[in-house]
C-alpha cells in the first residue's frame, strides 16, 4: 500500500519536493522514496511505521522530516546520511535509544522534537548537533542531562518538561544563547549556580518540582517569564534557635589565614603555594562570605535572603519573595544580619 500512496503523490513527477502521506495507515515506509533524490520535504505522522527503510538514506537534499506519531523504537541508523535535514520530528513514538553514530551526520539539524517517547537518557553524542537551536523531550523518562548537551553553544530553546530529573547540571552555563528553559513536573531540589550566568535566558519555568530556595545571584536574570508554581519554597516564616559558638579546625584557620593572603598576593604565599598542586587544588573551590567578603574553606554557615523578583518579570501569582541561597563565614557575620536574612535550621 505504501508504494501505491507514494505512486499517486508522485503526479508532479519525478522532482517533486513535498511528499505529504499523513494518517494513511501505513506500516511500512515506500522504499521507491530513491527515485526521488531531490525531495526536500517527507510527512509520514500518524502511521503505524515501525522502521524507515534503508532507501531513506538516499535523500541526502531532505530538510524536513517529519515521523511523528509512529511506532519508532529508536532514531535509527539510516538518518545520518541525511546531512541537510534542518528539521526532525520524532515525537509520539516509542524510542528509547539512538543508534550508534546518528547524530554525527546530522551536523545541520536545528530542531529535534521527541515529546512523548520513552527515553531513559540521552546519549553523549547528542552534543554533535552543533547547530542545534530547538530542542523539545518532554513527556519522557530522563533521569539526567548529560553534559555534552551544555556544549550546544547554539541552543535557544530546552524543553524538558515531565521527566524525571532531579538537578541540573553546573555545566548548563555553557548555553550562553539559552533564552527559553522549561523544566515543568520533575523532581529538580536545586538549580545551579551556573543557571545565573545565562544573560540571555528570558522565559524560566520550573513549576511542579521540589525547589526550596534559588542559588545567589538568580535574582539577577533578565528574564521575562518565571513560573515556579508548585514548588515548596521557604517562606519568610522565622523561628527562634539557639545559636552555639563559632568552632573552627586548625585547618579551617590556617585556610582562612593563606587564603586571605592570596588575596592580598602576597608574594611569599603565592609562590609557596605553587609547591602545593593539591592544596591549591583545595584552595580553588573556596567561597566568599555574602555579608564581608572574606573567604573560607569549609566551616560556613548556610542562610537565606529574601529578596523581591524584578519587576521587569512576568511571575507566578504567588511569588511575592524569591529566597536565595548565601553562606556566612561565621556567626559573628550572622548577627551582622540585615533583617530579611535567616539560618537555614537542619533537619
Amino acid at each position: 500500500m505504501s508504494e501505491r500512496l507514494l505512486l499517486t503523490a508522485l503526479k508532479g513527477g519525478n522532482n517533486t519536493k513535498i511528499i505529504t502521506l499523513n494518517g494513511k495507515k501505513m506500516k511500512k515506509m515506500p522504499s521507491a522514496l530513491e527515485k526521488l533524490p531531490g525531495l526536500r520535504t517527507l510527512d509520514l505522522q500518524n502511521n503505524l511505521i515501525c522502521n524507515v527503510c534503508p532507501e531513506l538514506s538516499t535523500l541526502t537534499q531532505l530538510t524536513l522530516l517529519n515521523l511523528g506519531n509512529n511506532q519508532l523504537e529508536e532514531v535509527p541508523e539510516e538518518m545520518k546520511h541525511l546531512t541537510s535535514l534542518k528539521k526532525l520530528h520524532l515525537f509520539g513514538n516509542r524510542i528509547h535509544r539512538f543508534a550508534t553514530g546518528v547524530c554525527g551526520g546530522l551536523q545541520e539539524l536545528i530542531l529535534l522534537n521527541l515529546n512523548y517517547n520513552l527515553l531513559k537518557s540521552l546519549p553523549e553524542e547528542i552534543g554533535r548537533l552543533k547547530n542545534l537551536t530547538y530542542l523539545s523531550i518532554n513527556h519522557n523518562q530522563l533521569t539526567m542531562i548529560p553534559t555534552e548537551l551544555c556544549s550546544l553553544v547554539h541552543l535557544s530553546a530546552l524543553h524538558l518538561n515531565y521527566n524525571q530529573l532531579t538537578c541540573i547540571p553546573e555545566e548548563i552555563k555553557l548555553l550562553q544563547n539559552l533564552r527559553q528553559l522549561f523544566l515543568v513536573r520533575n523532581n529538580i531540589e536545586f538549580l545551579p549556580e551556573g543557571l545565573c550566568h545565562l544573560k540571555k535566558l528570558r522565559i524560566l519555568d520550573i513549576a511542579g518540582n521540589v525547589i526550596q530556595i534559588f542559588p545567589a545571584g538568580f535574582q539577577n536574570l533578565k528574564l521575562r517569564e518565571f513560573y515556579c508554581e508548585g514548588n515548596p519554597l521557604f517562606l519568610m516564616r522565622p523561628i527562634t534557635a539557639r545559636q552555639p559558638k563559632d568552632i573552627w579546625t586548625l585547618r579551617e584557620i590556617a585556610a582562612r589565614f593563606v587564603l586571605c593572603q592570596l588575596e592580598e598576593n602576597n608574594d611569599l604565599i603565592v609562590n609557596a603555594i605553587e609547591s602545593y598542586p593539591e592544596t591549591k587544588d583545595k584552595l580553588s573551590k573556596a567561597k566568599k562570605c555574602a555579608l564581608c567578603s572574606k573567604p573560607f574553606l569549609s566551616e560556613w554557615l548556610e542562610c537565606v535572603q529574601f529578596v523581591p523578583p524584578s519587576k521587569n518579570w512576568k511571575i507566578s501569582r504567588n511569588l511575592h519573595l524569591i529566597p536565595l541561597r548565601i553562606l556566612l563565614c561565621s556567626y559573628h557575620c550572622f548577627d551582622q544580619r540585615g533583617p530579611k536574612v535567616f539560618g537555614i535550621v537542619p533537619e
